[in-house]
């Protein structure tokens, strides 16, 4: 049985600086990946070369046993859907609208939305807060709604493959919980695949079956979070102090102050 998404033996390099050397990853339906790094560590080149946004200096990326490389631009579409660190919006379309443009990759040349692809947009707005302001124009929204809002196209293209680069960026505590939540069941429900850089720490230890740190010279460790998130990798990788505090019998993890 061939994996969700695998990487063999994968290099890449950004100039002169490798992000990884020779990664063997394999990601199985229903799992959520966590990558973490310092800033500079290569995590965004790396999610973007699981999109094929950008190529490998070596090895392999496969979708369901099959090389990505050799699939359609409407294959990629449709099985990996991004999300980028930062987002531009362009037309000024209402918030339904955007939404609604996350089915394009699943629909036929010169065909219209139907009422399953309407009714999926309005389960996305409901998951990511936002179905009362389904009308109201994007311009008008604020940096939280707006990363909200692409999220919810995301969640509305319904790819295999979730590609997550920072998703709680610009979003407030409520909403962050919110969406990781929602991630989690996606993941457990749907058999989805989702990998994403995060910087917290917390998060990374709560809501993923595995972790991949970027040292940004090459080295990578890849595991569970409770082999890889400990004070000595953690404090190298960052090359910080960071504490392990435990509380009601969970981890939670600090910054030496």
């Amino acid at each position: 049985m061939s994996h969700l998404l695998e990487t063999q033996h994968l290099h890449i390099r950004i100039a002169d600086q490798v992000v990884c050397n020779d990664l063997n990853l394999q990601m199985q339906s229903g799992e959520i990946w966590g990558v973490l790094g310092p800033n500079g560590s290569g995590k965004t080149t790396l999610l973007h070369t699981f999109a094929r946004l950008r190529k490998a200096a070596h090895g392999e990326i496969l979708l369901q046993g099959k090389k990505l490389a050799d699939l359609s631009t409407k294959a990629v579409a449709q099985n990996i859907g991004v999300l980028f660190q930062n987002t531009e919006n362009g037309f000024d379309q209402t918030v339904f609208e955007f939404c609604l443009a996350g089915r394009h990759p699943h629909l036929s040349r010169f065909a219209f939305e139907g009422a399953d692809d309407r009714e999926r947009v309005m389960r996305a707005l409901i998951a990511t807060d936002l179905d009362k302001k389904s009308a109201q124009k994007v311009s008008t929204l604020s940096g939280g709604e707006k990363r909200r809002l692409s999220l919810a196209t995301l969640l509305t293209q319904a790819p295999r493959v979730y590609i997550l680069d920072e998703p709680t960026n610009h979003l407030d505590i409520q909403h962050q919980i919110q969406i990781m939540q929602h991630l989690q069941q996606l993941a457990a429900q749907h058999h989805t695949g989702i990998i994403m850089s995060l910087h917290d720490l917390n998060m990374a230890e709560h809501y993923c079956q595995r972790i991949l740190l970027l040292f940004g010279d090459g080295e990578t460790i890849q595991g569970t979070p409770r082999e890889i998130l400990t004070p000595n990798h953690l404090t190298r990788l960052f090359r910080y102090p960071i504490e392990q505090i435990d509380i009601n019998q969970q981890r939670r993890w600090l910054p030496h102050l």
